[in-house]
């Protein structure tokens, strides 16, 4: 007969076998040396597509890494079945340190960034003259996400037959960025990607921009049909003509060791993130200057020590104000 209250003994408390043996439980995780590397190609609804060595293979995250999520470009370790075979899965259970990031919030006032591309060496920024018209506030959020996240940008133009460049390249001038103009003729007989692949070889770049400027198309043209079945499936909805890319996917340069991600369609790039410190890495004219700016500088405010940095004939006047008119973009808006 069962008692209760105070009259109770161990004996009569019921206890739950252990289902799992008696092993107590050990907060040490397996350090997993012989892992393989890998890269990430493109995530899709938590499972992710890796590349090892000559084999595309699937993968999901290890429950140990928690909450911190593999992106494309990250370099990873995996273990279980690497064989690339149909309905096998393996596991990724490290991700290496970062070289770079290119990441983004939704909006400015959002206090969650989101990493897009990791190790990206560079950043193509892909915008048309006309058709639709350029947006340099896009432009000029795009180039600071880069700076801040340790890329190099690079200016793509398109649709040079609709419309002039100079004025567009007027504004970056002082930025000193490299820059490749292009027309639909050349976009679609394949003379555009020639030139742009100049600047890709043995990097990898990351391609951004707005739906309708050809991003896709020169992506595509970059990367035939038949180089893109090696590293799977495009995730990409078609319709009407149109290709439009729904989820990053990191494809190899034919001939060389550069790679291009290609990224979802933009429509805003928030900032919210962004450190002015990092930023400064970007302009070395500028950074020596800094030495003598109050704590938390903005860079554009009274006592801000570049004013008499440019002023003593160290730094041209130009660059200062390219660099605070990136800084602004964080303030305003896009479409203000």
């Amino acid at each position: 007969m069962r008692r209760y209250g105070k009259h109770t003994d161990e004996d009569d408390i019921r206890s739950r076998p252990n289902r799992r043996g008696n092993r107590p439980r050990t907060s040490i995780r397996p350090k997993h040396e012989d892992a393989a590397e890998g890269m990430v190609l493109t995530v899709d609804r938590g499972r992710l597509t890796c590349l090892v060595d000559d084999r595309v293979i699937m993968a999901m995250k290890a429950r140990e890494l928690g909450r911190k999520a593999a992106v494309v470009g990250d370099r990873v370790a995996l273990v279980g079945d690497l064989s690339g075979k149909k309905d096998t899965l393996a596991r990724i259970v490290r991700i290496e340190e970062r070289s770079s990031v290119l990441r983004r919030t939704a909006d400015d006032d959002d206090p969650f960034e989101r990493v897009v591309v990791a190790n990206a060496d560079q950043l193509a920024i892909v915008t048309a003259l006309a058709d639709p018209e350029p947006r340099p506030r896009l432009i000029d959020r795009c180039l600071v996400a880069a700076y801040d996240g340790g890329l190099e940008p690079l200016l793509v133009l398109t649709k040079s037959d609709l419309a002039p460049a100079d004025k567009l390249l007027e504004l970056y001038g002082d930025l000193d960025i490299p820059y490749v103009v292009t027309s639909r003729d050349e976009l679609d007989g394949g003379g555009a990607a020639e030139r742009v692949r100049e600047h890709l070889d043995d990097r990898i770049t990351a391609f951004v921009g707005h739906s309708g400027v050809g991003k896709t198309t020169l992506v595509n043209a970059l990367v035939p049909q038949d180089r893109r079945r090696t590293t799977g499936h495009v995730n990409a909805v078609t319709g009407r003509g149109r290709h439009t890319t729904t989820s990053a996917l990191a494809l190899p340069l034919s001939d060389t060791d550069g790679w291009v991600i290609d990224t979802p369609g933009v429509r805003s790039f928030g900032l919210h993130h962004v450190d002015p410190a990092r930023v400064i890495h970007a302009f070395p004219d500028l950074e020596s200057g800094t030495a003598d700016c109050p704590r938390a500088c903005s860079h554009d405010e009274p006592d801000c020590a570049l004013d008499a940095w440019v002023a003593e004939g160290h730094a041209d006047p130009a660059r200062l104000y390219s660099l605070r008119r990136l800084l602004a973009t964080r303030e305003r808006r896009e479409g203000d």
